[in-house]
């Protein structure tokens, strides 16, 4: 990936080096689709560090003057012109705009550098951070998918299914606005 910078931030590749920032944010997920994610040792945030700086579907999102990890988005090429995208942040950097701010320029270089015409995103619907944040990157709730993925249990050990939203925009409606 090439590195996209925007004023306060640079969204780069994972490397050896972000596990400690990975540690801090994966330790504790607090949505449900990120439990598989979970670390729990510093060796297992470098060995998922070093997994992650060699897959082109995770992008570490750290604070420009630092260098330092606080948080990822998520890119996913369904066809060649059709986007899932996503986003995890660390909660101590939460309220400042980053995750607006990353997520806004990765929109901008998928439509105007890599050919995209539609990008996606799932939220579940206790997802009200992630929902707001959709909705002001201009993206419209298309539709909800009732007990849609299971990530997690019920107390009785059942699956415990989650209704999720979908967000969308299209390159067209990115450009108007």
């Amino acid at each position: 990936m090439k590195i996209i910078n925007t004023e306060r931030l640079i969204m780069r590749d994972f490397s050896i080096t972000d596990a400690q920032g990975m540690m801090n944010y994966l330790s504790n997920p607090r949505v449900n689709c990120f439990l598989s994610g979970k670390l729990s040792t510093i060796e297992e945030a470098c060995t998922e560090a070093e997994r992650r700086s060699h897959d082109d579907t995770l992008i570490a999102v750290c604070l420009k003057d630092s260098n330092c990890l606080i948080g990822e988005l998520m890119c996913m090429k369904e066809e060649t012109d059709t986007c899932s995208i996503g986003w995890q942040f660390n909660k101590n950097y939460e309220g400042k705009g980053y995750a607006y701010e990353s997520a806004n320029a990765l929109m901008q270089d998928l439509f105007l550098n890599q050919g995209a015409r539609r990008l996606y995103a799932y939220v579940e619907d206790d997802n009200f951070k992630s929902q707001k944040l959709c909705e002001k990157l201009r993206m419209r709730k298309e539709g909800c998918f009732k007990e849609f993925i299971s990530f997690t249990n019920n107390p009785d050990g059942t699956p415990k299914y989650e209704n999720t939203f979908q967000y969308a925009i299209l390159k067209h409606e990115w450009q108007e606005i």
